[in-house]
């Protein structure tokens, strides 16, 4: 969980008047098996951690909460309502591995897709055709999860790539440090 997850979030709840946006922990990301290296609860707390005092981000268990594997289409589902527009935002690197989503033509008639775009990058569009869609455009922060978690396993510090209460959350579970 880094900076550029919680500017995704802020801009693209602010570009698109939305009244808040969700952060879903995956519970059991199947696409990933293997390669997950925090636990759910893990994960979640640093979400928490990230989005606290982030006006309209909240982190949410939906898919923790589900004894499944985490699918897109149940969470759009279970947060259905019909009161309620949906967004579904994701960043252009998600959207180019949409085709492999289990239930992907369902998933479509059930929100708009929000395609968040770091500047300069190029223009990432829908798995198909029929896909309402917003594109949304946050600063060029070249920042990789997976980079920080080597960062921390070489012992080399994180500051100013995540907000420091998820370095808090990291240091108090001793998440991604060498054994």
């Amino acid at each position: 969980m880094h900076v550029g997850h919680v500017v995704a979030a802020a801009d693209t709840r602010a570009a698109l008047g939305l009244d808040r946006v969700l952060m879903v922990v995956a519970g059991d990301p199947w696409q990933k098996r293997g390669e997950v290296v925090a636990s759910a609860a893990d994960r979640l707390a640093m979400v928490a951690a990230a989005a606290d005092g982030v006006e309209g981000v909240e982190a949410s268990a939906i898919e923790i909460e589900r004894d499944e594997p985490s699918v897109t289409y149940d969470t759009l589902v279970a947060l259905s309502a019909s009161e309620r527009e949906l967004f579904l935002v994701l960043g252009a690197d998600a959207v180019r591995n949409m085709p492999t989503w289990r239930m992907l033509e369902e998933t479509r008639d059930l929100a708009t897709l929000v395609i968040v775009e770091r500047a300069g990058d190029v223009h990432a569009e829908p798995p198909g055709p029929g896909w309402r869609v917003e594109h949304v455009t946050i600063p060029r922060l070249d920042i990789a999860s997976r980079d920080l978690r080597a960062r921390l396993a070489a012992g080399r510090p994180i500051d100013g790539l995540v907000p420091p209460a998820v370095m808090r959350a990291i240091a108090e579970r001793g998440l991604y440090t060498r054994p």
